[in-house]
């Protein structure tokens, strides 16, 4: 082929057609798939086989980490480096360091997700291959389109492409870089 190939991509009219032809997929044993659709589809994880996402845990992580940040900037400042006694107040007064603690914590949270997300998902990616073919214009207002890439182990592009035909896709077209 002269042509240097990403994938191949699959054409489908309703999001049953593509939850079917994703769990086929899935059970001949291709690992390096995508779906895409106009709206989300829920059982589309299952059927592709994607697992849960760490995210949760770095969201966790990066709270956790926001509150002993809070809690110890203001041991060391108030305990440690330049203890003053206002109030009659203790150095290590807790219920005092709540609020900036507390803000850390959403603070580290909401940066550990944002930025977690951006990472886990491969962005930024301006460009991918898929936007070569003309009709995955479609996948925003009305089509289903699954894709298997050629990375994957098992892919061999003939027995790939009739594989994906017999999956009744409308159409099954090759996807260049």
């Amino acid at each position: 082929m002269d042509k240097k190939i990403y994938g191949l991509l699959a054409e489908f009219d309703t999001p049953t057609q593509l939850v079917e032809a994703a769990n086929k997929i899935r059970e001949a044993g291709y690992k390096k798939t995508d779906a895409f659709s106009p709206f989300p589809i829920h059982e589309i994880d299952e059927a592709l086989g994607i697992k849960r996402s760490i995210l949760p845990f770095m969201v966790l992580g990066g709270g956790i980490a926001g509150l002993l940040t809070g809690i110890g900037l203001q041991v060391f400042v108030h305990v440690i480096d330049y203890p003053i006694i206002v109030g009659g107040r203790p150095h290590f007064s807790l219920p005092s360091f709540i609020p900036s603690a507390f803000e850390l914590t959403i603070l580290f949270a909401s940066f550990a997700a944002v930025f977690g997300m951006i990472l886990l998902n491969g962005l930024p990616q301006p460009y991918h291959p898929v936007f070569n073919v003309p009709r995955f214009a479609l996948a925003t207002r009305e089509k289903f389109f699954l894709l298997i890439e050629r990375k994957d182990p098992k892919f061999d592009y003939d027995e790939t492409r009739n594989f994906m035909q017999s999956l009744n896709a409308q159409e099954v077209f090759d996807v260049e870089e």
